[in-house]
């Protein structure tokens, strides 16, 4: 066993990531000519989180290692508290829609213009996209969803607002037409989670998933409608942000990143849902360590080593042999 456990995390790969949460920023900028290109991790297996850090190294060896990786469960102590009142945002209304792609980690939406300005600091929005179920927990709960909107400042750093989608109360949404059998079976119809809170469908939301199934498959781009961006700034500027340093969530999983987390909810209604959930599938990243403490991955393997260890020498130096089967006759 001559690797060290760092090694073993930086294996060289020739398989190359995009950073879907970094896409359109200086970490990962966009193809030219209006191509999408398709990302090559993924949320499962060998392309997954537990393999991220070798899927492109050694760009992607934080992810193993970091130690302010991100999402977290946020939970008293991890954050501090910053009102929508102390900070400055605006996102600009695309009256003639824009361009919703997906990247096959995700669907994004490329937006035309806006700023968000904490302590003198101003960064540009890229973009924003979604994550089924939520990456962030909210002391412990996950929720049905979660947008992340994507700003980059001059000085080439990151910040990102992640705001909660919860599935809307029945009493407050539009009637809906029958939900859109599941991808799971086509012989059962697909049941999203139940209702909690009194949360409202966001009309931004609800306009943008009307077009979701438009770019059922990974690489494709939609024109949206109109996006009216004010309703979901007013929402975000009337609530309170839970802010730490942490990471992207996809590879390269770079540290530094200035997350805010909305205190407020959004809300989709059971069929936008369901349509958002048959072409996004599953993306989220497992919860990370609190900021600060080791890399779980890295105390993973270390666990494994040792007990490795443990199991070969038998307890006592030697490596165990199996006895030699009894002949049959």
């Amino acid at each position: 066993m001559g690797l060290t456990l760092r090694a073993l995390f930086l294996a060289a790969s020739a398989t190359r990531v995009i950073a879907s949460c970094a896409h359109g920023t200086f970490l990962r900028p966009r193809a030219e000519g209006g191509t999408v290109e398709v990302a090559k991790f993924g949320y499962t297996g060998s392309i997954g989180p537990l393999n991220w850090a070798a899927l492109e190294s050694p760009a992607n060896g934080v992810c193993a290692t970091g130690t302010r990786q991100s999402p977290i469960d946020m939970v008293d102590g991890v954050f501090t508290v910053l009102q929508g009142a102390d900070i400055q945002l605006t996102v600009n209304d695309m009256p003639g829609g824009a361009d919703f792609e997906n990247l096959g980690t995700t669907v994004e939406v490329i937006t035309q213009g806006g700023t968000l300005t904490v302590a003198d600091k101003t960064f540009e929005l890229q973009q924003f996209h979604f994550h089924l179920p939520s990456e962030h927990l909210d002391n412990g709960t996950s929720q049905a969803m979660e947008m992340h909107m994507v700003f980059q400042s001059a000085a080439q750093e990151i910040a990102v607002i992640g705001t909660y989608i919860g599935i809307a109360d029945a009493a407050a949404a539009a009637p809906a037409a029958r939900a859109k059998r599941s991808r799971i079976s086509a012989r059962q119809e697909a049941t999203p989670p139940p209702a909690t809170g009194a949360v409202k469908a966001t009309t931004l939301l609800e306009t943008i998933f009307s077009v979701v199934d438009k770019i059922a498959v990974p690489g494709t781009v939609v024109k949206t409608p109109p996006l009216v961006m004010s309703e979901v700034v007013d929402v975000l500027k009337a609530n309170a942000f839970q802010i730490y340093s942490g990471s992207l969530t996809t590879p390269p999983c770079s540290e530094g990143v200035n997350w805010h987390v909305s205190t407020a909810r959004l809300g989709v209604t059971p069929a936008s849902f369901v349509k958002a959930r048959d072409v996004i599938g599953f993306n989220s990243r497992f919860p990370q360590n609190a900021p600060g403490e080791p890399n779980l991955l890295m105390i993973s393997t270390l666990g494994s080593a040792a007990a490795a260890v443990a199991a070969m020498a038998g307890g006592s130096g030697a490596v165990a042999v199996a006895p030699a089967p009894a002949p049959t006759v």
